[in-house]
């Protein structure tokens, strides 16, 4: 009589049937529920029942999956059009790379750590750039300016991803420190948390304000001649 094997292999069928993009999603899912520095391949293969031989078929190694399951982040990113408006384009691309982050909390210090050159960030990048250079930018402003848009997306959502107190709790928690903040010494910061405390304000920083602030200099810069922005 034949036994249970201590290690079983794949499962009838499944190894068949596994693909790369399988592999990606189910590495996805993991890392949405615990971030992608708990994943192994050795855990990836048993939460999707093969060995992990199984998976080597498909996918180099834990780097190259990396930026694999990077590049389908950025697949969600919307694409900018050279013939809109670019800075319709640019607020739309920036809305969804923020709610794409959002969904997926590992992304972000991940994909700023990390080169990736995926055909999904290649796209993002040749559309964001076109669609500058199509308004009248050089290259080098287009650049200068992606990543200006960029580090606005990427410092909002990791501090609002990361933000010690929920939106909910801002006005329990200025009242909380309230005491401990000299309206002597600190007037300004005692002031700001009197108007959270108050009601004449919730506290909550806006993702459109600071992106404005960034479009509407970039449309100044645009109407200017062409400098160098660098100190």
């Amino acid at each position: 009589m034949s036994s249970t094997p201590k290690n079983p292999k794949n499962k009838p069928g499944q190894a068949r049937t596994l693909t790369r993009q399988k592999i990606v999603a189910k590495a996805i899912a993991l890392s949405d529920q615990a971030g992608y520095e708990t994943l192994s391949m050795r855990k990836l293969a048993a939460r999707l029942g093969v060995t992990a031989m199984s998976l080597y078929n498909h996918v180099a190694n834990k780097d190259a999956l990396l930026d694999l399951m990077l590049d389908r982040i950025v697949a969600e990113f919307e694409t900018p059009s050279p013939q809109g408006n670019w800075q319709e384009m640019m607020r739309r691309r920036a809305h969804s790379m923020r709610n794409a982050f959002l969904r997926h909390s590992w992304a972000p210090p991940l994909m700023i750590s990390k080169i990736a050159l995926g055909d999904e960030i290649l796209r993002d990048l040749n559309a964001t750039v076109g669609c500058l250079v199509s308004a009248g930018f050089s290259y080098a402003q287009a650049d200068w300016a992606k990543n200006a848009i960029d580090s606005h997306i990427y410092g909002y959502t990791l501090q609002e991803l990361n933000y010690p107190v929920a939106p909910d709790e801002y006005k329990t928690a200025a009242a909380r420190f309230l005491p401990m903040i000299s309206k002597t010494d600190y007037p300004f910061v005692h002031g700001a948390a009197k108007e959270i405390i108050d009601g004449n304000y919730d506290g909550i920083t806006r993702f459109d304000f600071g992106l404005d602030l960034i479009l509407d200099g970039l449309q100044r810069q645009l109407e200017t001649v062409p400098t160098d922005p660098r100190p």
